[in-house]
């Protein structure tokens, strides 16, 4: 009896200690990631980069940014050999790590040497099933590494931010912006923010519109242009007498379905110029659907910045848009 007694003794201690070891693994302390943003580290070796592989990664994780006047890589690619990813280097925030002569799979890890870090390991018998497996997961590695991307970038932004306190009581809306940024106009029903650069610009502008305007009909892209057009008209001059903000004639933006703050929201991406000026650049324009208030509530942020790359810089104004809370 001493001796059942014992071993359940035992047993149990055994348990808890296992249980013990499991939580330490899940609570391990990691250390912070690091890399620019939109820099991706690729794990393959030399040869495999300069062949179909390699291209395959080019097209879909360096494809063109929709909406910038040039074209400019969704993310930007550093190839290393496998024996380079060690130390310090594992802690780069977005990975994508391929392996040969392993059975076709495709799997997503979550901080598994930093934090916050999203890798990806892809794996074939050959450099068919391989690059198989990044086609056909392609966009959602996109998805996991913008996701990734914009969360790291609002954190950054949070470190010093701009006081939205006069947007939230005339428009009941909240925007985490930074410090960086002033107020250019202050309206009842219409904001302007912007940011100087070096040789240029970055703007936001928030402001409400009747359900209509773009619920009219069925040509949404069409009614979302002559909403921009007027509101340019209205509260963004140009450099002469008589000019003003538009959306580029010669190229129709892109529309995607979307969602901030829970709400369906209309996503358009483009490029504007100025009336009878030599001026342009690339938007990108939320109006996301306020049922409880019957309006939209649109949320733009804009680029001037000529003969330089402008893909970060829409990314921060993404990233600033993605904040918004609707009262």
């Amino acid at each position: 009896m001493k001796n059942l007694v014992y071993l359940t003794a035992l047993f149990a201690f055994l348990l808890m200690g296992c249980n013990d070891s499991e939580e330490n693994k899940n609570d391990r302390v990691l250390t912070d990631s690091s890399g620019n943003i939109n820099n991706v580290s690729i794990v393959i070796e030399n040869e495999k980069w300069e062949g179909s592989i390699g291209e395959a990664l080019r097209r879909n994780l360096a494809a063109p940014v929709d909406g910038l006047p040039q074209e400019e890589p969704l993310f930007s690619l550093n190839q290393m050999p496998p024996e380079a990813f060690t130390g310090f280097v594992r802690k780069n925030r977005l990975f994508v790590k391929v392996e040969n002569g392993k059975p076709a799979s495709f799997k997503i890890y979550k901080d598994p040497f930093a934090f916050p870090q999203s890798g990806i390991l892809i794996t074939g018998l050959n450099n068919e099933e391989i690059v198989a497996q990044i086609d056909a997961n392609s966009e959602e590695i996109v998805k996991v590494f913008k996701t990734t991307e914009i969360k790291e970038k609002q954190r950054r932004i949070k470190k010093s931010l701009k006081d939205d306190k006069t947007l939230r009581d005339q428009l009941g809306v909240s925007l985490k912006f930074p410090s960086a940024y002033r107020y250019a106009i202050e309206e009842e029903d219409f904001f302007w923010i912007r940011k100087d650069i070096p040789r240029g610009m970055m703007e936001i502008m928030i402001y409400e519109v009747p359900m209509h305007v773009i619920d009219s009909d069925t040509n949404v892209i069409g009614n979302i242009i002559k909403m921009r057009d007027s509101i340019g008209k209205a509260h963004i001059p140009g450099p002469v007498e008589g000019s003003h903000m538009i959306t580029e004639a010669a190229y129709a933006p892109y529309l995607f379905n979307s969602s901030l703050d829970g709400k369906f929201a209309y996503e358009t991406r483009g490029t504007w110029e100025v009336k009878n000026a030599f001026m342009a650049g690339p938007f990108i324009n939320y109006a996301v659907r306020d049922e409880a208030n019957n309006r939209y509530i649109i949320l733009e942020g804009f680029a001037f910045s000529p003969a330089t790359a402008k893909r970060d810089n829409m990314f921060e104004l993404d990233a600033i848009l993605q904040s918004v809370k609707i009262q």
